[in-house]
């Protein structure tokens, strides 16, 4: 049985109409599972390069089918990862706040005509189906687990009108004990006081960094004011209250810098969730007796709350699904529904997430590198991983893009950015070079499996970490040895490496350990911090141009940068991705004279306005992908070399911004 999961909202990047705000729907997806065994899977923003899309997946859905060399009609199940009351009550919402001007049109035909425009062919409505939320985060976590018998617990933000649920696994069965309303929701309660931080939707994960910084002592009474724990695992969340912190603290503006109060309110928050979700699962491990258990939902990319669950002993294994956000519930969706219908052939623990689009042959890349020929040189290298551990050992930061990418949030290998994990500089330099985010962040350690005992301290009966989702204890003898990647508090998020399910990434580790000793490199994901994680060879080509990494290994090929020109810039082929806009805006600069002045903006993101000189302005209003930016230039009468040298550097700036798209001519 061929089932189709999807996870987003219900319009096209290019529309407006059902543009449903990312706070409702957002990471969409697209999975594609044959009984239980997964074909393909891929997040829309991998694809149309907006982060946490909350677009409908078409481009994810076309690569899956084209994956399993399927067309849609070959498809039996088609499963959405929310229940139809749902949907339709938030179309219903999103007409109310429009006043009423789209069409009245329930969810079901939206989704069969959105799929059917996207594909080219009538769908049929009968072969969709409706999955509610929290039981598609319950299925993708125990179908993919490898257990037989376990508590299964989601919890998020929101979904459904609720906020979790709690089940048990048996065989072939998910039973659902109980549901937890929208009004006890963690991940509400979390993004609420992060609004403190300077912080919202999407930044948790900041938050959970910063903790460690912080003495949770200081605000502890205010924080434990803002929830009641109650008898039987049950608890209230009081968020009215949070104005009380509020006032006892110095709010930080975005941007801002982060005092010791910012520091103790994160390290407060950060125990508060984990009381909160401990005395949730503790009561039901007593109340269901099991021994194993699963997690999913957005709460559960908190990596340090998992490593408390699983250091306090009270289970034999954890498992947390890693696309435990909304994106996963594409792939529970499809699982669900696969287990609905009595067609699923497995419940295998699965090994890796590699299901995205392959970075290309050998052939493909080549003819990417050598459209950049006058920005990169490239060579074949006979030993790759060795060749990239030597540079790593002497201090370069080094891309690494392999085979399928990851399905989620992490880089595991496949697409990441590498670097010694010993000089605890080295967090500071790749900070500098690439990521540009907050300094307290820290970066995950990538471990040989088979040597990761000997520097953290796993739990007995747990050897594999292979998807960056606990937080682990760094051994005291070893956390200066890490000094890139062990925490302030002397934890790591941990990735452990397989040779039989990643023998690329595998093999660079192997080589770095045989010149160094450390069977350990500091891995993080490929992408500077206004993109989603690369994709495709050109995403990988263009990240590595417009950051400061020193090399690229890209399947077989060992790439360094060359030093370029404002002319060569000045050659390439200029388009204005789709999510930007480019405004002519007239303005008065003196109470009796108007200017005009040009603006990019980022359609899905209001904050992001950014000036542009008259000159670049005029040229990218011709942009159309095809002219080269000398081209543009010429024809708005800016050709004339100085102006042309500074259109081009202005241009440089927008491209590292992902503003612009600049290809070769003919790319």
């Amino acid at each position: 049985m061929l089932t189709l999961g999807l996870s987003g909202g219900l319009s096209f990047a290019h529309e407006e109409m059902y543009d449903i705000p990312k706070s409702f729907t957002h990471d969409g997806a697209a999975v594609l599972v044959d009984g239980g065994e997964v074909i393909a899977g891929i997040e829309e923003e991998r694809l149309n390069r907006i982060k946490h899309s909350n677009k409908f997946p078409i481009e994810a859905i076309r690569f899956c089918l084209a994956r399993g060399g399927v067309d849609i009609d070959r498809v039996d199940r088609i499963a959405f990862y929310a229940s139809e009351e749902y949907c339709n009550a938030l179309l219903g919402r999103v007409r109310l706040l429009t006043g009423g001007a789209l069409p009245r049109i329930d969810a079901r035909t939206l989704l069969a005509a959105k799929l059917g425009q996207g594909l080219g062919r009538p769908i049929d409505r009968d072969k969709i189906v409706f999955v509610p939320h929290h039981q598609a985060h319950a299925a993708s976590t125990y179908l993919l687990s490898g257990y037989d018998d376990s508590l299964i617990v989601a919890i998020d933000g929101s979904g459904d009108f609720l906020s979790g649920l709690v089940a048990v696994g048996s065989g072939d069965r998910i039973d659902v004990l109980k549901t937890i309303p929208e009004s006890k929701s963690l991940g509400n309660f979390y993004v609420s006081v992060i609004a403190l931080l300077g912080y919202g939707v999407f930044d948790e994960y900041k938050v959970m960094g910063l903790a460690p910084y912080g003495d949770p002592a200081r605000y502890r009474a205010l924080m434990s004011s803002l929830y009641t724990l109650l008898p039987d695992g049950d608890y209230e969340i009081h968020r009215d209250r949070v104005g009380a912190l509020a006032q006892a603290i110095e709010v930080r503006r975005k941007g801002g810098p982060f005092t010791q109060q910012h520091r103790d309110v994160a390290a407060s928050l950060q125990e508060a969730l984990e009381a909160l979700a401990l005395h949730v699962i503790r009561h039901e491990r007593e109340a269901t007796g099991k021994t194993r258990l699963c997690l999913a939902g957005g709460v559960a990319h908190n990596c340090t709350m998992n490593g408390k669950v699983l250091y306090s002993g009270m289970f034999e294994r954890v498992f947390v699904q890693p696309a435990a956000h909304d994106a996963g519930c594409a792939l529970g969706a499809a699982l669900h529904t696969t287990l609905a219908a009595g067609a699923l052939k497995s419940r295998r623990r699965i090994e890796h997430v590699f299901w995205g689009r392959d970075v290309g042959g050998e052939a493909e890349i080549e003819r990417e590198l050598s459209g950049w020929s006058r920005f990169l040189r490239h060579e074949r290298a006979e030993d790759l991983p060795g060749r990239v551990a030597e540079v790593i050992a002497a201090g370069a930061a080094v891309g690494w893009a392999q085979g399928g990418s990851e399905f989620g949030p992490r880089a595991l290998g496949h697409r990441s950015i590498l670097a010694d994990p010993r000089p605890a500089a080295n967090k500071d330099l790749v900070n500098a070079m690439v990521k540009k985010r907050e300094a307290y962040r820290p970066f995950a350690p990538a471990v040989l499996a088979e040597d990761a005992r000997e520097f953290f301290e796993l739990p007995p009966g747990e050897d594999e970490f292979p998807f960056m989702i606990f937080v682990l204890k760094v051994r005291e003898d070893k956390r200066s040895v890490l000094g890139a990647t062990t925490h302030v508090d002397g934890t790591a998020r941990v990735q452990t490496v397989a040779r039989g399910s990643n023998p690329h990434f595998w093999g660079v580790l192997k080589a770095f350990k045989d010149r160094t000793g450390v069977p350990v490199l500091l891995n993080t994901s490929f992408n500077n911090n206004v993109e989603p994680i690369v994709d495709s060879a050109h995403d990988v080509v263009t990240s590595f141009l417009t950051t400061g990494l020193n090399y690229l290994a890209i399947g077989g090929f060992f790439v360094e940068k060359r030093a370029w020109t404002w002319e060569d810039v000045a050659a390439l082929a200029v388009d204005i991705p789709r999510h930007v806009r480019v405004d002519q805006i007239r303005r008065f600069v003196a109470m009796d004279r108007a200017a005009t002045a040009f603006e990019l903006r980022n359609t899905y993101d209001a904050g992001v306005r950014v000036s542009v000189s008259a000159d670049l302005g005029e040229a990218l209003m011709r942009a159309d992908g095809a002219s080269s930016l000398a081209e543009l230039l010429a024809g708005a009468g800016a050709d004339e070399p100085a102006r042309a040298q500074k259109a081009a550097q202005e241009l440089e700036g927008l491209w590292a911004e992902r503003l612009v798209s600049l290809r070769p001519r003919g790319a």
